[in-house]
């Protein structure tokens, strides 16, 4: 069940802003996306909510119990707003503060600056130097997906004290290579085959982008 997953611009929404990171705790902002360290169980269900469908699924490969699989449920979840900033107050479940794990992968939920409404989200693994990430159905095919991979260049680089950085993706998914091609990484070598969450083995090519001098956020 999806509730075993949780342990606990507009800057005048209340919003997270850009260049104010805390202890475990990052913001970036690109011209058109707002990323941030999830603040609660909405923003951490609604980033699940945007991974869900089968388009993304072909890809992402998410362990079942991870999947949110009703279509109406979905939706709901992506017309709210982060922590009711459309003045809507949201249910008290899902409105519970939201603590990242020591050991869980960085995540940042990512919100369009224009409407506030859900995009999709950003995840890192700072031990491998990993990323991945995902775009809601309603903001694909728009280029953000290049907008979420720079963003990530820049967690990785500039908030995580990251040399490098490395994405994978299947050969046949060509909207995710094109945007990692444009966000600055470059082809690179690493395994041919790469193992889903689900179980499922898949083909694999990989990117990479390098700095030669990383910092951390303060």
């Amino acid at each position: 069940m999806v509730w075993s997953l949780f342990r606990r611009s507009r800057t005048g929404s209340g919003l997270p802003v850009p260049g104010r990171c805390a202890p475990g705790r990052h913001v970036l902002a690109t011209e058109r996306l707002l990323l941030f360290t999830p603040r609660t169980r909405l923003d951490v269900v609604a980033a699940l909510a945007a991974s869900a469908d089968a388009e993304a699924q072909r890809w992402l490969g998410t362990r079942a119990d991870e999947v949110l699989p009703d279509p109406g449920t979905r939706r709901a979840l992506l017309a709210w707003r982060p922590a009711g900033d459309d003045g809507r107050r949201i249910p008290r479940v899902l409105a519970e503060p939201y603590t990242p794990a020591p050991d869980d992968p960085l995540l940042l939920v990512c919100v369009r600056r224009s409407d506030l409404s859900y995009a999709g989200a950003l995840e890192l693994q700072p031990r491998a130097g990993e990323m991945g990430g995902w775009l809601a159905p309603g903001c694909r095919g728009q280029g953000l997906g290049t907008e979420l991979f720079r963003a990530g260049l820049a967690l990785a680089h500039t908030h995580l004290g990251l040399a490098t950085v490395r994405a994978g993706a299947e050969p046949g998914n060509t909207a995710s290579r094109r945007s990692l091609t444009r966000a600055g990484l470059a082809p690179d070598q690493g395994p041919r085959r790469h193992t889903l969450p689900d179980g499922r083995v898949v083909d694999a090519v990989w990117h990479r982008h390098d700095t030669a001098s990383p910092s951390r956020c303060r």
